[in-house]
């Protein structure tokens, strides 16, 4: 029964239904015992219950006796163990028949039900309640009774009945137990709301009793509550938060539910139950010395019998609790291995969902995004009045800055997906360096900051990287450093420290003199979208996603990047890297690009975009270059335009419905080898740039673009003067 332990953890100390007398130290014992053993700290409440059990010995106080006997048997319940728990219940009826002690009785009669329970006697269970009730008064017991008949009700699915028990004991004001009442209740009714598919209102009900069980460190309560709200919000498709109470459950079961505890709590109670045999076994003794005296030997021979037996027994009881001790042992490990794997499965599910979702977004954003930045760039190409291009350029610039955004997280779910890997190509360091350098002084320029490049010249020319990762890397971290330096310096160094035969390590570091930070801010820089405060946000803006990005590349290159800073002296990042060198490459033959200008006009293209707008948007694009077009659907029907007609290019979108712009290009391919192909698209994450080549396309243009690249790219390969219009007839 997976929901027995839960009611066993709902037993507590009470006082009988006669006033309560003054505290006295087993009063004082039996409390710390209940404490204990509500925040799972079984072994110390064995003790306490041990300490208890001696002192109503030497008082011969037989109340006393029985209340130590019924707490034992709940405790022992509580480990599963059953063959114990019935031990000290039965010593305790024992007592009873001598003793009036209607308490006693109630609380008896409550432990017989929970066996009744164990045992699937579920009515039988409810009929011993009722007797329990009758026989007692005791608001603490009663309030158990309460908790205890309602998880009966669950188990027969009388759920209205269920969930009425669970819900008075919410508001419950027991004065010893009324947060742990609360917790428990709130957990039961939880697991109710989960049967009847009720997940918001489970979600709610595993907070309240994540929050009383923090509060009042009810560890198993804890664990318990995160069980709940990890299953009930990944049922309603919430699967970070999931994520993140499955992490806070092998966090409790690792420190705390752990085979050394199972162990201690074993050895405690075995010691215990030792112990007690053995005084058994002395108060025997001593009245077989009586009995000698009187020469009453049949009744010493039944003394000899009944200890002989009773050592019988616990030679026996511990070989059992040894074998059951290893028997536990291998199943909380199994256990433990079990549950490893369904939390690695669910962390793998939550993080396919969580990239998926991004990924959809990113990807969806573009197209209307595309729009956007395709307008603005037709409208300010319009001779607008000033007032109008003031407000164009502001709606470009918030447009460039969406698409960065986008592209941010884009590159973090790639990396997150693991779907970026580290190329080795040839490059020159020095090269890139310098590119990126120029490529933000406009930037540094408006900030009134100088970029300083410090060289190793000893580097070798031509080294085996990822020369595109790497430039990420020093555009974000030169990118950071200039927004927060103003009137000041940023300094970028490269400097080797170590050849060993073909592989170079090199420091990098980029320094700047700006606002710095403290270590608070610090310990959180790295993480997605921080910047350090609330306050730095509104004022420098960004989006606190280019430092995550670098800490992840780096990641890939097996580097870990490092800070230095101080609030108001400026900061300073660094790393290092393991780099492959070349020699025997013929240096490149450094020499400025020149931007080409290509006659456009006359050109006829097929455009196959399924969006409407972005339809209207490329071909407006192309009319302003006076360049026809023709206008497909799908890939199906661009399949079929260019078999009866001679274009001089395809601007092919890669995402629609029916055939995909890959498979269309590749069907193309097929009879006519010729016609420039740009794949024209709002990548998403699961694209391939590599696969739009392999199944024939030219060039790969994303959206949105700028203008100027996407003409250049057009006259790059459709033009005649780059591509001779040497086609095949339509048939191969």
């Amino acid at each position: 029964m997976s929901c027995f332990l839960a009611m066993l953890l709902m037993f507590c100390y009470s006082y009988s239904q006669e006033t309560a007398p003054p505290e006295t130290s087993v009063d004082l014992l039996f409390k710390k015992a209940r404490d204990s053993r509500n925040k799972n700290k079984i072994d110390l409440a064995l003790e306490y219950l041990n300490a208890a059990m001696d002192i109503a010995a030497k008082e011969k106080n037989n109340k006393t006796l029985i209340d130590c006997y019924q707490k034992f048997s709940i405790i022992y319940l509580k480990m599963e163990r059953f063959d114990t728990a019935e031990f000290y219940w039965d010593r305790a009826k024992s007592l009873l028949k001598s003793t009036s002690y209607p308490y006693g009785s109630g609380m008896q009669k409550y432990i017989e039900a929970i066996l009744a329970f164990h045992n699937q006697k579920n009515f039988l269970a409810i009929s011993m309640l009722n007797e329990a009730k009758k026989l007692n008064n005791d608001r603490n017991l009663l309030n158990n009774i309460l908790f205890f008949e309602g998880e009966v009700f669950l188990e027969i699915e009388r759920f209205a009945s269920a969930e009425k028990n669970f819900n008075s004991l919410i508001v419950n004001t027991d004065i010893f137990e009324q947060a742990y009442l609360a917790t428990n209740a709130h957990l039961k009714l939880g697991e109710l709301h989960i049967i009847t598919l009720d997940y918001e209102d489970a979600i709610y009900d595993g907070e309240m009793a994540l929050k009383l069980a923090q509060a009042n460190g009810f560890i198993k309560e804890e664990l318990k509550a995160n069980e709940l709200l990890t299953k009930s919000n990944a049922s309603l498709g919430f699967f970070e938060p999931a994520l993140t109470y499955t992490n806070n459950i092998l966090k409790l079961k690792d420190s705390v539910f752990n085979i050394e505890k199972l162990l201690v709590e074993s050895q405690t109670s075995d010691r215990i139950q030792t112990d007690f045999m053995k005084e058994e076994i002395e108060r025997q003794d001593t009245k077989i010395t009586e009995l000698s005296e009187s020469k009453s030997r049949s009744e010493i021979t039944a003394i000899l019998t009944s200890a002989f037996l009773t050592i019988i027994s616990i030679l026996a009881v511990a070989l059992y609790r040894n074998n059951q001790i290893k028997l536990k042992t291998n199943a909380l490990l199994q256990g433990k291995n079990k549950e490893l794997q369904a939390a690695r499965d669910a962390a793998v599910l939550a993080m396919e969902a969580k990239t998926n979702f991004l990924s959809t977004v990113s990807h969806e954003l573009r197209t209307p995004l595309y729009a956007v930045t395709g307008l603005t760039h037709l409208l300010l190409e319009e001779n607008p009045s000033e007032n109008q291009k003031e407000h164009l350029n502001s709606l470009k610039f918030s447009g460039e800055y969406l698409l960065n955004f986008i592209n941010d997280i884009l590159q973090i779910n790639k990396i997150d997906a693991e779907k970026l890997e580290i190329h080795q190509i040839s490059f020159n360091l020095k090269k890139i360096l310098s590119e990126v350098i120029n490529s933000l002084q406009q930037s540094a320029k408006d900030n009134n900051t100088k970029i300083i490049l410090k060289y190793d010249e000893s580097i070798p020319q031509h080294l085996l990287g990822d020369p595109i990762k790497l430039s990420q890397v020093f555009i974000n971290l030169i990118g950071n450093a200039i927004k927060f330096t103003k009137n000041g310096e940023v300094t970028v160094i490269a400097k080797m420290t170590e050849m060993v035969k073909e592989t170079i390590n090199i420091y990098f570091e980029v320094k700047d003199t700006g606002i710095g930070m403290d270590l608070k801010q610090q310990q959180n820089i790295f993480d997605s979208f921080e910047q350090g405060s609330i306050q730095i946000n509104r004022e420098y803006g960004g989006t606190g996603l280019g430092l995550t990005i670098v800490k992840s590349l780096l990641g890939l290159f097996g580097s870990k990047i490092e800070l230095k800073s101080e609030l108001g002296k400026g900061s300073s990042f660094y790393f290092d890297l393991a780099l492959k060198s070349k020699d025997d490459i013929v240096d490149d033959i450094l020499f400025e690009i020149t931007e080409e200008e290509y006659d456009l006009k006359g050109l006829h293209l097929l455009i196959v975009e399924d969006n409407k707008i972005n339809q209207v948007i490329t071909k407006k694009m192309l009319d302003k270059k006076e360049i026809t077009c023709d206008i497909a659907n799908n890939g199906l029907e661009a399949v079929a335009m260019v078999r009866k007609t001679e274009y001089d290019g395809i601007l092919m979108d890669i995402h629609m419905p029916g055939i995909s712009g890959e498979e269309a290009t590749i069907e193309i391919r097929k009879f006519n080898r010729f016609v420039p192909i740009i794949a024209l698209t709002a990548i998403s994450l699961d694209d391939s740039m590599e696969s739009f080549y392999a199944a024939g396309c030219n060039d790969v243009v994303t959206k949105p673009f700028k203008p100027e690249i996407f003409y250049r790219k057009i006259g790059l390969h459709m033009t005649e003067k780059n591509h001779p219009k040497a086609r095949t007839s339509n048939t191969i």
